[in-house]
């Protein structure tokens, strides 16, 4: 068995991450608090953006604590003694005055059982003041900041008009590991022309920096995105199945293996997605991967320790 697997899975699974630390089962509760992204203000956001944000709805507005509340009532009654990290999803969660994270994150924060924080965000959208709050949060709850990369090719950071530069990026995980933050880093595959190489070279880059974790998407065309007008235009080669799990296994041999590996797949909504249909089937992608690591024998990490 994988060293960091408590299931048998052949890479660093969160389940692992989470039951090291806490000894407890874990879970991550998502929150919308309606921020906006600056992206957004600066032109139409990227291209694969459905509305600025993930197409994570809730019906409740800025009602946090009955959000969260909703998702604990449906998972207490199987894990009564649950431990739960509140994670701000939607759209760019550090693009608001200081004052303002705080009355939203601590008033997560103080619910019951909440033992840390999760806060999605852009490398262009942390001010020095936030940098400087969430050092101070840090230091008094499990905290992450998952930061979108997509890829290291300035090419295609440019054509899905991200907004920021690979230098941008690099500095921000610098700010945010020199305050003893934890850092989980969002790729998408699938990206409009790129390569097999361009995608494992994202994977190889991630080793570069001194981050804890990735998520791992695979590009989804959602209805009313840019993204989609771009496809029916001109249609570009979208990944199968099989040339994703190859992709995404390959990525995994390069990863080190200390990295933790908290998605491996996208999860769309299917009333918005256009392509690719396969995606829907997530536990089936899941299951291939498995499946396909134990053919080919191979685990996390596996390149890394060849190529030293």
């Amino acid at each position: 068995m994988f060293k960091y697997s408590l299931d048998n899975k052949r890479y660093h699974t969160l389940n692992y991450y989470y039951q090291t630390l806490f000894h407890h089962k874990v879970f991550k509760v998502s929150l919308n608090a309606n921020f906006s992204c600056p992206n957004l203000k600066n032109g139409n956001g990227c291209i694969f953006c459905l509305h600025g944000s993930n197409s994570y709805d809730v019906e409740h507005n800025n009602d946090l604590v009955r959000q969260f509340n909703e998702v604990k009532h449906v998972l207490e009654h199987k894990w009564p003694n649950g431990y739960y990290i509140g994670y701000f999803q939607a759209n760019t969660n550090t693009y608001a005055p200081v004052s303002i994270l705080k009355e939203k994150f601590e008033k997560v924060l103080s619910l019951k059982n909440v033992v840390g924080l999760s806060i999605a965000t852009r490398s262009d959208a942390i001010s020095k003041e936030c940098y400087d709050y969430l050092e101070e949060l840090n230091k008094k709850t499990f905290l992450t900041v998952e930061l979108g990369l997509q890829s290291c090719n300035e090419k295609t950071l440019k054509f899905i008009k991200r907004g920021h530069d690979l230098q941008n990026f690099i500095d921000a995980v610098a700010n945010l590991k020199k305050r003893k933050i934890k850092v989980v880093v969002h790729i998408i595959n699938g990206l409009p022309y790129e390569t097999k190489e361009d995608m494992i070279n994202t994977a190889k880059f991630l080793n570069t920096l001194d981050i804890d974790g990735v998520k791992i998407h695979m590009l989804h065309i959602l209805k009313g995105t840019e993204l989609e007008m771009i496809y029916k235009k001109k249609p570009f080669p979208i990944l199968t199945k099989e040339e994703y799990i190859d992709i995404v296994i390959e990525q995994l041999e390069h990863l080190k293996e200390t990295i933790v590996i908290h998605r491996i797949t996208g999860d769309p909504d299917v009333k918005d997605l256009v392509a690719p249909t396969w995606l829907v089937k997530k536990f089936c992608v899941l299951n291939d991967i498995d499946k396909e690591m134990v053919k080919r024998d191979v685990y996390q990490g596996d390149r890394v320790e060849k190529n030293m």
